[in-house]
């Protein structure tokens, strides 16, 4: 049955252009079951709601979503969480291979590359590069030795032997660099230096870029000779962040009593609804906020808006009710943050509304920016 399972879901990514020569060949020598738990949380690519997998209950079931296109969820709060719940924050998976894959393919591998992986996770992408290039040639890292434990047996069972470390992955691993190339699969907002350190001139670098405000993305780095690392992104990639960078999830409302209320004109959906290339905008000129979007059964939205990295720091609150015209602001703080927000999608409305592709980003010892068209044209906030 893994057989046929494991066919269909390589015809699905073959012929949805995730799945190119010569990974196929790697898919088929590294069977995924292999790094699937008993139990674990499985999560649909696109709609779907997440649900439990147990092999020991219902091993067909737990088959088929393990080929299917779902990442599986295989750790949840550092191992305190109960995955037959999925209740938690994840910490650790094997990731959806409708990206895996395409993430392999964006290193642009040679024979005889030296990689280094940060996050290690189930292993399977540890032994997915070890088919390509040979165990030789992998080094992983991985910051949770409970983890990493299950990882060594699943990649010892496969059949290979890469490096396997544990430590923070977000001081890279200088010991046996330069590498050719850096794979991340985890999500940073802020790329850590020592990744663009470790890696030769000419070097690539993929990684998840996750900033605070908008959806994840795929970035692809070029590493110069002067030690800087630039790029673009890709595609959308949604990855649960690096440890030693994970924000609090949600917002506790306080000091509502000596909020600003104020009325807008622009529709707080617009900017909900505001394609990738806005939310970059948004991003850079607007640093350090992040959304929740509210939306009632009758229709209303809301719009939340506060400090990522200040949980007592400044917010807003735009709300939409059908058939006004226009909108009401509730804000505290320092920062008029729906202000910072607004002006900065008028701002990328302004430049012509450029998509995704345009944008990119430069990291270097001492900041990291985001630019548009060029890495000369630097996106940077009115402070």
């Amino acid at each position: 049955m893994s057989e046929q399972l494991a066919t269909a879901l390589a015809a699905h990514l073959t012929a949805s252009g995730s799945l190119t020569a010569p990974w196929h060949e790697c898919y088929t020598a590294v069977p995924r079951h292999h790094f699937i738990p008993d139990v674990a949380w499985a999560v649909p690519d696109g709609a779907g709601a997440g649900y439990a997998i147990d092999r020991n209950q219902d091993a067909p079931g737990w088959l088929q979503a393990v080929y299917s296109d779902a990442s599986i969820v295989t750790q949840l709060d550092a191992g305190t969480g109960d995955l037959r719940t999925g209740k938690g924050t994840p910490t650790s998976s094997c990731s959806a291979p409708g990206i895996v894959f395409p993430m392999l393919q964006a290193l642009d591998l040679l024979d005889g590359h030296k990689v280094l992986e940060i996050g290690t996770g189930s292993g399977w992408t540890a032994a997915l590069l070890s088919a390509r290039l040979s165990s030789r040639y992998v080094t992983s890292v991985e910051v949770d030795e409970a983890v990493a434990a299950r990882a060594a047996e699943a990649i010892a069972r496969a059949g290979y032997d890469p490096h396997l470390v544990v430590a923070d992955g977000a001081d890279g691993y200088a010991l046996t660099a330069p590498y050719d190339r850096v794979h991340a699969t985890c999500a940073v907002e802020r790329v850590p230096y020592a990744w663009v350190r470790d890696t030769r001139p000419g070097g690539v670098i993929v990684l998840p870029w996750r900033p605070t405000y908008g959806h994840g993305l795929l970035a692809r780095l070029v590493v110069n000779s002067d030690g800087e690392a630039i790029g673009r992104f890709e595609r959308t990639a949604s990855f649960m962040m690096l440890r030693s960078q994970q924000r609090a999830i949600g917002w506790t409302p306080h000091d509502a009593e000596n909020a600003t209320t104020e009325q807008a004109t622009l529709d707080p959906r617009t900017i909900i609804n505001a394609p990738e290339g806005a939310a970059l905008a948004i991003a850079a000129l607007a640093p350090g906020i992040t959304q929740t979007v509210i939306t009632d059964p009758g229709g209303d939205v809301s719009l939340l808006l506060s400090e990522a990295d200040a949980p007592e720091g400044a917010w807003a609150a735009v709300d939409y009710s059908a058939g006004l015209d226009a909108y009401a602001v509730t804000w505290w703080g320092e920062r008029n943050l729906w202000t910072q927000v607004s002006d900065a999608y008028l701002q990328w409305v302004s430049w012509g509304q450029p998509e995704r592709a345009r944008f990119g980003i430069t990291v270097t010892p001492d900041e990291q920016v985001l630019w548009l068209d060029h890495p000369r044209h630097r996106m940077m906030p009115d402070l």
